[in-house]
């Protein structure tokens, strides 16, 4: 009986220390910009980037323990920080115009909805 309780009890602890959301896994740099880059040519128009590439692009530009930044420039000049936590794959987006520094929250994705299937 006492192993029984023993072995309840740490099947509890073990279930209950899992990271809600990270069934699939951590995120690895190399997924957040794949979900990242995905995404903004998704959802950006990039006919601008056709005659110069240098105009728009996307990059891993920090990482914490928790979360990478990866950075869109739009042809605008305007950026989006994507903070991608890296447990989950939940993203936050700030966008930045520095023509007027101006500072917004920009909204929310899942990484996963954007990475291909394999991941």
């Amino acid at each position: 009986m006492r192993y029984l309780v023993i072995s309840l009890a740490l099947a509890v602890l073990f279930l209950c220390s899992c990271k809600p959301g990270s069934s699939h896994g951590d995120i690895t740099s190399e997924m957040a910009y794949e979900g990242v880059n995905n995404y903004c040519h998704k959802n950006y128009d990039w006919s601008a980037a056709k005659k110069n590439a240098s105009m728009m692009y996307v990059a891993i530009e920090d990482e914490t323990e928790t979360e990478y930044q990866v950075t869109f420039r739009s042809y605008t000049g305007s950026f989006v920080y994507f903070y991608v936590d890296k447990a989950s794959g939940a993203t936050r987006m700030v966008e930045y115009v520095p023509a007027l520094d101006i500072e917004s929250e920009a909204g929310s994705i899942n990484l996963w909805d954007y990475l291909n299937k394999e991941n």
